[in-house]
């Protein structure tokens, strides 16, 4: 018998009370003496049979208490990344308490077409690379919350990129304010197009409208350039598909190999810093002495390092927990959290 696919109806027939009765029994405890509650759920569990259908319900109240976290890439990439694990977890902190769960949703699909009917709603980590779901996500009627970049007037939660990438920069390029000593820098920048290959960034393959953090760290980072007088070719910016030691190292002796080489190595996250970093080890650079690295996020490993990255932290649990708050509050607000410029031995 328990291979059967039992209904409400079904089971109430099979143990001879009404429909009310076994529904109770799941529902409404109150309405049951004890040893009859018990005996009726016993008797269901041995056949197999659970509870009236969640989901049958879910839709007729119309809430699912399931919140899809969109991610800006696919989720096994996701889950391996220390920022947004960090952040994930800000996030879970807030909901799992209030019994609403997470469906972990990849940012390369087309649309939330598979799910928008059985959650309440979604919680958009970063700009997806798919710009068919950002239009799919801003005529939804269901609420979103958008983490890293802003939504058609939807609640959202950032950092000033361009003032932190602005500040790091600055912090790397103060020793060579002294006219003797030259910088020659180069930028390894994350996802500034849409590839999947490293490669060199000219200004005519950037896009017109700069929305993403990675642009924005990008300008931060040529203003400090440009207020410091530091004139840097168009050929010393990369671009790295994927925040990983793997992508990152092949970008940085690239870098660490033109003529003149630099000594300013300015990085979009601290996974890169690190590589490049571990790539000037090996090449026999000392950092900071001859090579100075900066990052970006403040994660533990960074600042473990020897020498420490300088770099800029971002409370990215913080930042979960935030989204998480306006969401579960329906706020439409645009937060914007604090920084800290994080110094290590890197400069």
């Amino acid at each position: 018998m328990t291979g059967k696919k039992w209904t409400l109806k079904s089971i109430a027939a099979h143990l001879g009370v009404s429909n009310a009765t076994v529904s109770n029994a799941f529902n409404r405890p109150d309405q049951l003496s004890k040893q009859k509650r018990e005996e009726i759920l016993s008797a269901c569990h041995e056949l197999g049979y659970f509870g009236p259908n969640k989901a049958a319900r879910s839709l007729r109240k119309g809430t699912f208490n399931i919140v899809a976290l969109v991610l800006p890439d696919s989720v096994e990439y996701m889950v391996s990344d220390p920022v947004a694990s960090s952040f994930m977890r800000g996030v879970a902190n807030v909901l799992e308490p209030q019994g609403i769960n997470l469906l972990l949703f990849s940012g390369n699909a087309d649309n939330v077409s598979n799910v928008v009917d059985f959650v309440d709603g979604f919680i958009c980590y970063g700009r997806p690379r798919n710009t068919k779901l950002i239009a799919h996500l801003a005529v939804l009627n269901k609420e979103v919350v958008a983490v890293d970049f802003e939504l058609n007037g939807q609640a959202s939660v950032n950092i000033n990129n361009h003032q932190a990438a602005y500040e790091v920069a600055n912090q790397a390029l103060r020793a060579f304010t002294d006219a003797s000593k030259e910088a020659n820098v180069a930028i390894l920048g994350l996802r500034l197009l849409d590839t999947e290959l490293i490669c060199r960034v000219y200004d005519h393959h950037l896009p017109k409208l700069n929305t993403s953090i990675a642009h924005q760290r990008l300008a931060g980072f040529r203003q400090a350039l440009q207020e410091s007088n530091v004139s840097m070719s168009d050929d010393r910016t990369w671009n790295i598909p994927e925040s990983s030691e793997r992508w990152a190292r092949i970008a940085a002796k690239e870098a660490l190999n033109v003529q003149p080489r630099p000594n300013v190595l300015l990085c979009m996250s601290d996974l890169i810093a690190l590589a490049a970093a571990r790539e000037a080890q090996e090449q026999g650079l000392k950092v900071p002495q001859e090579l100075k690295i900066v990052g970006f996020d403040g994660i533990d490993e960074a600042q473990l390092f020897n020498p420490a990255i300088t770099t800029i932290h971002q409370n990215s649990e913080a930042k979960g927990q935030h989204a998480a708050e306006l969401f579960i509050n329906k706020q439409k607000q645009q937060v914007i959290l604090p920084f800290e410029l994080r110094m290590g031995q890197s400069t």
